[in-house]
């Protein structure tokens, strides 16, 4: 993959404003577990009191609780809070809100900083319990035992009803109030932090309720606004998680974009030699499926790989935090998590890399029976290419199940191993709860955060099972960035000389074919003057097409070279030069579309009458203008709706739209009758009057009226004449022409 980032680097800006969204998405889903464990903590449990800093006290409650307390915590307490007076102005802003207030003298908090709050808290924690303690004693005695102690609570039972236990307490004697204050510590610094302080706030809550608070409106309050909160924070993870796939979506299809429009620029200038590298079957695997599968990585890549390590590692932080006895439940969960991901991506990675060459193999099968279709059929091999495709399309569909086997089974194990961690943590958690070392509130955002790490791990181990395949699809397609072109333009191109007069001089040419051992050309010398035709001809495999394929530079020259107008051709640029040609191969391929929008391929802004000139020229009027669509006739792919004859005609009708300088035709009259070969030949000599024309051809009959034939024989040029002139000098020429010829056509 890093072989692409050239075209990943472009779209940076968008992956970073993605990043951004997805830290915002995963603090918000890591914030709703705990909203959660504070509306069942704080606003079911506490009745929405999250504070052990009673905001206002009675002042007869603060004199008890200083009993409690040294000199230093007395004097930090008084500090804290302002005496207020019943029937001040004071007072009537907190009837309202304390009822109590209006009745006896009470105590407010001060505006307190964090280090103040967290002073005081420690400061009024424990003597706050205690007084909640000697309260409950009267009225549930077992109850207040684990806020006292056994002990003393036991002592303090024995006492007769009605007693007044706080008055009681402050008139022992000071060894036995030091006493009896000893044992109550000592109780209360065994107990767990989080019991106390929940002893703590159910102290303030009972002072609140004397005060005559609505503890219940209270709490209705408290989870209102915590669920606001929580609303709220969903409403922004969905807002972001869309933004971050629109973001994902835009950047993965622009990706792909850019490498389907690179890969389909390079291919667009191979030469033959590169072509001969990579199959028609696997450029088209590689531009569409190979692209395809980068794009779905890239967007994974943005959307979950980015994503899982925020929530994963958030998620352990916030869980340990909840609940730091449970955290081996979660690393033992997320091992045997990894364990069977690390299986299954030890089981499929062998078929992913053996899958892209499977489709290919299917592609060039498909390719191979469609466009030889009519042989298949002529030859009755329709069950044999069923069993050809049915082989490459079962190694495809075996690959492919084998792959969804492993992935179907790891949903049921996810799920096991995610149901079997839930259960696990309401077993340990219950315990917990039990002993009042774990709030609810917190279990129940431990088994959520649990939840979340295990997706994330989850979602981070597949992407390690699908980037592999999309590597291998990258470096596919880098493949063919990166192939170097044989054929290139020149650093400094030089201009062919206006006008251009189409002389093409063939200068001891050698050939050979990348990769061959020898050459299939030898010392090919000529000349093809303006004006004239030039016709090569030969046997089959003699090299006639071969040397015409060498003008446009299809291929490029072993040795010597080959020059238009007095410039040699790999002096020019490679438009330039094929701007000159008029080019017919030998298979007439026209493209899909309609008859009009083919003849414009050479000149896009040729006039109607130009184009239909041509088309009477190639002699394809009788069957495009006795039509009723005429020139807007439908072409199908390939021009499969045509005739291999009209194929032809209408490739050379097209090379006569552009009325370039030269013009080449490689044995593109072989489809042709006699009689309409004849009727075209002299159409184009008056049309091709001032261009110099090349002809490529095996019939006799259609070189013998040419100005110049060339006569082609393992590669090399052993005749060159007229016809007369050939038939007395040449051997192989007489003898092809005594093949096809009667003997009063030779005399």
């Amino acid at each position: 993959m890093k072989r692409l980032y050239p075209y990943i680097k472009p779209y940076w800006p968008l992956i970073l404003l993605a990043l951004g969204l997805l830290y915002v998405m995963a603090s918000t889903d890591l914030a709703l577990p705990d909203y959660l464990s504070q509306i069942i903590n704080i606003g079911i449990q506490q009745n929405g009191i999250d504070t052990t800093i009673p905001e206002v006290m009675r002042a007869s409650s603060l004199e008890k609780i200083a009993l409690f307390q040294s000199e230093q915590e007395r004097a930090e307490t008084l500090a804290a809070y302002q005496r207020i007076e019943p029937g001040t102005p004071a007072s009537a802003a907190l009837v309202p809100y304390y009822p109590g207030a209006s009745l006896q003298p009470v105590y407010k908090r001060n505006a307190l900083d964090a280090e103040a709050a967290a002073s005081l808290e420690k400061a009024l924690t424990k003597p706050l319990v205690v007084l909640y303690g000697f309260q409950m004693m009267q009225s549930n005695p077992q109850q207040a035992a684990s806020f006292m102690g056994p002990e003393l609570a036991a002592k303090l039972k024995a006492l007769p009803a009605g007693t007044d236990l706080l008055s009681l307490f402050s008139q022992l004697p000071e060894a036995q109030l030091t006493q009896v204050k000893l044992a109550i510590t000592q109780h209360l610094n065994s107990l767990d932090a989080m019991m106390l302080r929940q002893m703590a706030v159910r102290a303030v809550g009972n002072e609140y309720s004397v005060l005559g608070v609505n503890l219940q409106k209270n709490q209705t309050n408290y989870i209102l606004r915590i669920g606001g909160r929580m609303i709220l924070m969903a409403l922004l993870a969905v807002a972001t998680s869309i933004m971050v796939s629109y973001l994902a979506s835009r950047t993965s299809a622009g990706v792909a974009r850019d490498l389907r429009a690179a890969v389909f620029e390079k291919v667009s200038r191979f030469s033959s030699a590169e072509f001969n590298n990579f199959t028609t079957a696997t450029l088209i695997t590689r531009t569409t499926n190979d692209v395809s599968q980068v794009q779905q990585v890239i967007f994974m890549v943005i959307r979950m790989a980015f994503t899982a390590p925020m929530i994963g590692i958030g998620g352990v932080i916030r869980a340990i935090d909840k609940s730091p006895n449970m955290w081996w439940l979660i690393a033992l969960a997320v091992f045997i998590l990894l364990l069977f991901i690390m299986l299954a991506f030890a089981l499929a990675l062998p078929k992913f890399k053996v899958m892209q060459s499977l489709v290919d193999r299917l592609n060039l099968v498909i390719r191979e029976n469609l466009s030889g279709l009519m042989v298949v059929r002529a030859f009755n091999k329709q069950s044999y290419e069923e069993q050809r495709f049915d082989k490459a399309n079962q190694e495809v569909t075996g690959t492919i199940r084998f792959i969804g086997r492993v992935m179907t089974a790891m949903f049921p194990i996810i799920n096991l191993v995610m149901t079997g961690l839930s259960v696990a943590i309401i077993w340990v958690g219950a315990r917990e709860v039990a002993a009042s070392t774990l709030q609810v509130g917190n279990l129940i955002a431990f088994m959520q955060y649990s939840a979340q790490i295990m997706f994330s791990f989850m979602n981070l181990s597949m992407l390690f099972i699908f980037i592999p395949r999309a590597a291998i699809s990258g470096d596919r397609i880098a493949d063919v960035l990166e192939t170097p072109i044989q054929i290139q333009d020149p650093a400094e191109a030089k201009q062919l000389p206006e006008p251009v007069q189409g002389k093409v001089e063939f200068l001891d040419v050698d050939f050979r074919y990348p990769g061959a051992e020898m050459d299939i050309l030898h010392d090919i010398s000529f000349t093809a003057l303006p004006g004239q035709v030039t016709t090569l001809i030969g046997s089959t495999g003699s090299g006639k097409s071969t040397v015409v394929n060498l003008i446009p530079r299809f291929f490029e020259v072993s040795k010597g070279s080959i020059q238009i107008d007095g410039i040699d051709i790999r002096d020019l640029n490679q438009h330039d030069l094929r701007n000159q040609i008029g080019f017919v191969p030998q298979k007439g391929l026209l493209f899909s579309g309609t008859i009009d929008s083919n003849m414009r391929i050479g000149d896009p802004t040729a006039e109607e009458a130009a184009v239909r000139q041509a088309v009477e020229i190639a002699q394809a009027a009788d069957f495009v203008f006795n039509e009723s669509d005429g020139l807007e006739a439908e072409v199908a792919q390939g021009g499969t709706n045509f005739s291999g004859g009209q194929k032809q005609r209408l490739s050379i009708a097209r090379a006569l739209v552009k009325k370039p300088p030269i013009y080449i035709f490689d044995d593109s009259f072989s489809a042709l009758d006699f009689k309409t070969d004849a009727a075209l030949r002299q159409a184009l000599r008056k049309h091709t009057g001032n261009s110099t024309v090349l002809i490529v051809t095996q019939r006799v009959a259609t070189a013998k009226n040419s100005d110049q034939i060339l006569v082609l024989d393992n590669g090399r040029l052993i005749g060159r004449g007229t016809h007369q002139e050939l038939l007395k000098s040449c051997q192989t020429y007489h003898e092809i022409a005594s093949s096809q010829l009667s003997k009063e056509e030779l005399a």
